[in-house]
């Protein structure tokens, strides 16, 4: 990942299982992107406070916080006030809170705050209405955190990408960012197409299943071996299912 042309990488987020780590194990991934990435930006998942300082002494810039069902605002103001913090706006189905229009706007006038990740799935109409909502705090960031709609998100504002997607085939979904940034529709068009083939196979039922998926794309990519794609807190997944994540990730590639 230090190879690749990102920003920053998301540690103890949902996609690295961070919630359930234990405190030592935590430590140690930290330790262990922070040593690697010197001068990238890293930002840990956090649920706590408590999780919210041991980033802070890890190195971390930055948190990503995990939905509150209660005290939405008192507790983005808690973990921002350890780190400057990224509200996660996530659908419920995998454990995210329905943040209304009040609460978004309590919670990105947090100075604290700096953006939110937006992250519904397949509720096109939600991302449009946060979208929406963005447009009153200019100063804060729009992120993607959608891995089924990447390029229309970012057509419709999100200026950074924050997804488990994004732990394969980085080159290419960092590339669309840039052709978005650039204006250059054609490559973006391409871009955006490709992906969303990859997302389809990647990101489908059962949901709790991308991990795994993921883990397959980069064995699939030569990047960590075989035997490293287990997922202990996924479902099973079939054989014909590893197969199909091997050739998308062979046409994202040769296309």
């Amino acid at each position: 990942m230090a190879t690749q042309p990102v920003a920053g990488v998301a540690v103890w987020a949902h996609t690295g299982r961070g919630p359930h780590l234990s405190a030592d194990q935590r430590r140690t991934v930290l330790e262990s992107w922070r040593a690697a990435l010197p001068g990238k930006l890293i930002v840990a998942g956090a649920n706590s406070a408590t999780m919210a300082r041991d980033a802070k002494r890890g190195g971390a810039d930055m948190l990503l916080a995990f939905p509150a069902r209660a005290n939405a605002v008192a507790y983005h103001e808690e973990l921002s006030a350890e780190l400057p913090a990224i509200a996660f706006y996530l659908y419920e189905a995998a454990g995210g809170v329905d943040y209304d229009d009040h609460t978004l706007h309590a919670i990105l006038e947090l100075p604290g705050v700096v953006g939110i990740k937006v992250a519904t799935l397949d509720s096109i109409m939600t991302f449009q209405r946060i979208a929406a909502v963005m447009r009153a705090h200019p100063e804060k960031v729009l992120i993607t955190g959608e891995d089924r709609f990447l390029g229309y998100s970012l057509m419709m504002g999100a200026t950074a990408a924050l997804i488990g997607m994004g732990a394969a085939l980085t080159d290419v979904q960092a590339e669309l960012l840039s052709a978005r940034k650039q204006a250059n529709d054609r490559v973006f068009l391409r871009l955006a197409a490709r992906l969303d083939d990859f997302s389809q196979v990647t990101f489908r039922d059962p949901m709790e299943g991308y991990i795994r998926r993921m883990l397959w794309a980069l064995a699939a990519e030569g990047v960590i071996p075989e035997a490293a794609c287990d997922d202990p807190w996924g479902p099973p997944l079939s054989g014909a299912e590893r197969d199909a994540v091997r050739r998308a990730v062979r046409e994202a590639r040769v296309r």
